[in-house]
């Protein structure tokens, strides 16, 4: 199967939500929240993203996770990863209690394909407090492919992880997840780096980006945004619309795409320090805000 066929196949089947120049969207990926050890990435930026969900949810944002949300490769069960990330997990509860968290799988999280993994992992949690099962995702189902349409225009937005141009990772997922478990998580406590992921592999990288701009061009210029590869993009109006949401385990920051006010703009979180010596968590516009109406086929 070609990435162009695992492209094609997952939008067909993607969910469709439909949208207007009133609604608002944060789009993350990649967070690769781990079970809070040497080799979770996602913990060196937990403050970071947990005071931006804050922010996206006092808003009324909308939140898409477009992928790798939970690291599944470097850990086996869900609920040391709940465990390590409770606070997180909680607030994205509540997202999902308003009907506001519309959740994609990716390579390393992988198993959520699996409805009936999803309804045992993910429905409930264990409070030892209280000593019960508690709700937690009741009813979630996760997407291969999202597509965001304009309720006006009819303008579309494909949102999906992007590993389906990644033969390796996706079609061989479950190798990947081996030699991760058995190799890489135990050697990236020393700083070796996973030469299979595309993040860490600049010639990988650019073929993923390659292969989803020919798809791309051959479906109307169709908006599209990924993870994956971690690495930000924001095209300029009039270049083949391939936009990326970069990740949430960069060095000391998280980025993601915003969309609000029928515009769409790259941002980043991260720490600073005022004058006196104070350490805030700030957000930064770096690319945008830009109409997406800009991005449509003339």
């Amino acid at each position: 199967m070609s990435s162009e066929t695992r492209l094609n196949k997952a939008l067909k089947n993607a969910k469709v939500l439909s949208f207007d120049d009133t609604s608002k969207f944060i789009l993350f990926s990649d967070c690769h929240r781990g079970d809070n050890s040497f080799a979770d990435d996602f913990a060196n930026n937990r403050n970071i993203y947990y005071h931006a969900l804050k922010f996206y949810y006092s808003e009324g944002f909308q939140y898409c996770e477009l992928g790798d949300g939970d690291e599944l490769w470097e850990n086996i069960h869900f609920e040391s990863i709940f465990e390590a990330h409770k606070n997180v997990f909680k607030l994205l509860k509540q997202f999902h209690l308003e009907h506001r968290l519309h959740m994609i799988w990716g390579n390393h999280d992988m198993v959520y394909k699996d409805e009936a993994y999803v309804k045992k992992h993910l429905s409930s949690y264990f409070e030892p407090i209280d000593d019960k099962d508690k709700s937690l995702f009741e009813g979630i189902k996760y997407h291969e492919a999202i597509i965001l349409r304009h309720k006006e225009t009819q303008q579309e937005i494909f949102l999906t992880h992007g590993h389906q141009a990644d033969w390796w990772n996706y079609t061989f997922w479950r190798w990947g997840r081996f030699l991760v478990r058995v190799l890489w998580k135990p050697l990236q406590v020393w700083g070796i780096a996973d030469p299979t992921s595309p993040a860490k592999n600049y010639t990988e990288l650019i073929k993923v980006e390659r292969r989803i701009k020919k798809w791309i061009l051959k479906h109307n210029l169709l908006v599209t945004v990924i993870g994956h590869t971690h690495r930000p993009r924001f095209p300029e109006p009039g270049d083949i619309p391939l936009f990326n949401d970069g990740s949430c385990v960069h060095p000391r920051s998280i980025t993601g795409i915003e969309i609000e006010n029928g515009k769409i703009s790259l941002i980043k979180w991260q720490i600073n320090t005022t004058d006196d010596g104070t350490l805030r968590v700030v957000r930064i516009l770096l690319e945008g805000p830009q109409k997406l109406e800009d991005y449509r086929e003339k």
